[in-house]
Formats: structure tokens, C-alpha cells, sequence
């Protein structure tokens, strides 16, 4: 007796074997069809699919991704550090949640290669990755793509030539730098430095973008950009740094927001007022900036709608849709309470500044 397909009144859901027992073809070649593989002329083709689209058949994408030996579990790299992505995990979850994706976590930590927490997550049978401000070489996350869809966030990748290569999603940081720098300027600021990220994701466009920013402002003589990195520790450093030379600039542009609190401690202890001496801003908007305390002036990245976006496209790869993209959000500038306009001018040093 032949399989007996499905009616619209029935409880079970239609199987692929009822969509070949009633088109009159192999299971195998419906398959083939609705994959969308070469092998069927293009009547027994629209015969398959007609026949799909009337019994309702949902192809089940958990089955087909089991078969092809990957879960629907996408797999998150973070820096446990950085505070910003922890915002972008806490977005990760109900966006792959929704979607019936779950997640799995995996710490990148600096003394380790970034190698060994991607390769725990692939062992877990990851069916996608999502990495968030990894550090690893282009050529590495390149060939990472070959084996498994990855999604790159917060960072730039060059190379698009490659045979595969990872989707990304970032901000717009060129434009959220121009934006700070161009209200600085407004507020009357000329000697804006800049305290870079290093080698962290992203610091090398906010670097570039502050330099272009200045040049376009005719302020190239007043650009300087001192050496950071993405954390309170670089920040206090690039602060002593400043409080050691003759005279302070009237407002700086910190790499990050944790940077930014760097700076900010060292610069208050030493009796230096923010933003009556100096202005600062951050990069990020992380939940520590609009505490009352702190109020910094920062450029905000939609953390929610990154992680949408991430999860939205690894899960497009993952069950077969090309998804070669470079989603780039727009940043939005937030004033608070550590910007003002200058008290005194460039290379004028406040009196009331304490070196320590």
C-alpha cells in the first residue's frame, strides 16, 4: 500500500514522503528539488512543488541541518571584559530564541588563542558562528568561513575576494567619529586629542576617521592620537601621559567607553574638572556611561539591533541562503555631562590642574 498523504483536515504534518508519493516521484528527488539541486526536468520540478504547496509541506530545517551535521545552536565568541558585548549577548539570546535557535558561549580570553574557545564551540556541533570583536587575523576568520557560516561583529574585514569569508556587522565609525569631532568643533574645541584602541577591533577605523575628521575641520596641526587600547587601564595610562606634558588639550576622544572611565579617574584625582578644563567623550554608549556618576558623553552603538542583525544573518546562512553581507548600522552621538564648551584656549593650561 502506498503512502497515503496528508488531508488538510489531519493532525499530522505533511512529510516529503507524502509530497513523492503524490507528485509520483522519489523521495530522493523531491529532495533534490526543494533544495534546489539540478537532476528534475522543469515539469516534473513544478509538478513537485505545486504538489509541496498544496499538501502545505514545511521542509524541517532542524532534520536538514542535523543531516548535514551541524544543530541549530549558533555559537558566541565574547570578550568577557568588554562591556559592550556583553549588552550585544544579552541581545543574542531572545533574537535566536525567537527564531528557535539556542545559544552557546564561549569566553575570549587574552593569554589564550582565539583559535581554542572557536574550536570548543565547534566541537559543541555549532551549526553557525557569531564573533564578537574578534581579534584573529582576516586570513584565519576567511578560512574559518569555509568550514562554518560566521558572523563577524564589530569589525571591518578586507579581502572580499576570498572563496568564502564571514558576514559582518558594525557601526558606521567613521561617521560617529566625524560626528564627535564636529560637535567638539561647534562647542568652540580645537585641541582635541584622541587615546586610540590599539590593535582592538575597530580602532584602526576610529583612528583613521578622527585623523580625516580633524583635517577636514582645518585642525590637522592640532590632531594628535596617543596610544591605548580598549580598557580603563590604557586610559589612565594615556591620562598620566597628558598630566605630564605642558599643557592639557581642551577635550579628548577616548577609543571606548572603558577607556573613557580611564581617563576620567586619573583626570578628576588630579584635580582636573570634566568638562570645565577639559571635555571627553567615549565610544559605545555602555550601560556605565548614563550612570549619574559618570554621564559621559559617548557615541552610542544600537547594541539590540546589532545583535538582531547577527543572529538574523548567521541563521540565513546556516540554512542555506548566501548571505555575503556587510550590515553597517549608523551611530548616534549622546551628549551628557562631560562635554562643554572651552574655558580657555588651545595650549592654555588651566591653573587649577594638579600633575600627579
Amino acid at each position: 500500500m502506498g503512502t497515503t498523504p496528508a488531508t488538510a483536515g489531519s493532525a499530522r504534518r505533511p512529510t516529503m514522503a507524502d509530497v513523492a508519493a503524490k507528485a509520483g516521484v522519489s523521495r530522493t528527488l523531491v529532495s533534490f528539488i526543494l533544495d534546489g539541486k539540478p537532476g528534475a526536468s522543469k515539469d516534473t520540478r513544478e509538478r513537485v512543488l505545486a504538489v509541496a504547496a498544496e499538501l502545505g509541506y514545511r521542509p524541517d530545517s532542524a532534520a536538514r541541518l542535523l543531516a548535514r551535521g551541524r544543530s541549530r545552536t549558533l555559537g558566541v565568541l565574547m570578550d568577557v571584559r568588554q562591556l559592550f558585548e556583553a549588552e550585544l549577548v544579552t541581545g543574542i539570546y531572545p533574537a535566536a530564541e525567537e527564531l528557535g535557535y539556542e545559544v552557546l558561549l564561549s569566553a575570549n580570553l587574552h593569554d589564550r588563542d582565539e583559535a581554542v574557545p572557536v574550536e570548543a564551540l565547534l566541537s559543541h556541533r555549532c551549526g553557525g558562528l557569531i564573533l564578537l570583536g574578534p581579534t584573529a587575523e582576516t586570513g584565519y576568520l576567511h578560512s574559518l568561513a569555509e568550514r562554518v557560516p560566521v558572523v563577524v561583529v564589530g569589525r571591518r574585514l578586507s579581502g572580499r575576494a576570498a572563496a568564502a569569508r564571514p558576514a559582518t556587522v558594525r557601526t558606521d565609525d567613521a561617521k560617529g567619529m566625524r560626528q564627535a569631532v564636529e560637535y567638539l568643533v561647534e562647542l568652540g574645541h580645537r585641541d582635541i586629542h584622541h587615546v586610540d584602541g590599539g590593535s582592538d577591533p575597530g580602532s584602526a577605523d576610529r583612528r583613521r576617521a578622527y585623523l580625516t575628521a580633524m583635517r577636514r575641520q582645518g585642525l590637522a596641526a592640532y590632531a594628535r592620537v596617543i596610544p591605548g587600547a580598549h580598557n580603563e587601564f590604557a586610559g589612565a595610562a594615556a591620562a598620566r601621559t597628558m598630566l605630564e606634558e605642558p599643557e592639557l588639550p581642551t577635550a579628548v576622544l577616548a577609543g571606548n567607553d572603558r577607556c573613557a572611565l580611564g581617563l576620567l579617574d586619573v583626570f578628576t584625582r588630579a584635580g582636573v574638572d570634566v568638562p570645565g578644563d577639559l571635555s571627553l567623550i567615549g565610544y559605545d554608549d555602555s550601560r556605565l556611561s548614563d550612570n549619574p556618576r559618570i554621564d559621559l558623553t559617548t557615541v552610542h552603538q544600537d547594541a539590540p539591533e546589532i545583535a538582531r542583525h547577527a543572529v538574523r544573518i548567521a541563521i540565513r546562512m546556516l540554512e542555506g541562503d548566501a548571505a555575503d553581507e556587510d550590515v553597517v548600522l549608523d551611530p548616534t552621538l549622546i551628549v551628557r555631562g562631560t562635554t562643554a564648551p572651552p574655558a580657555r584656549s588651545a595650549g592654555q593650561r588651566s591653573t587649577s590642574v594638579v600633575s600627579k
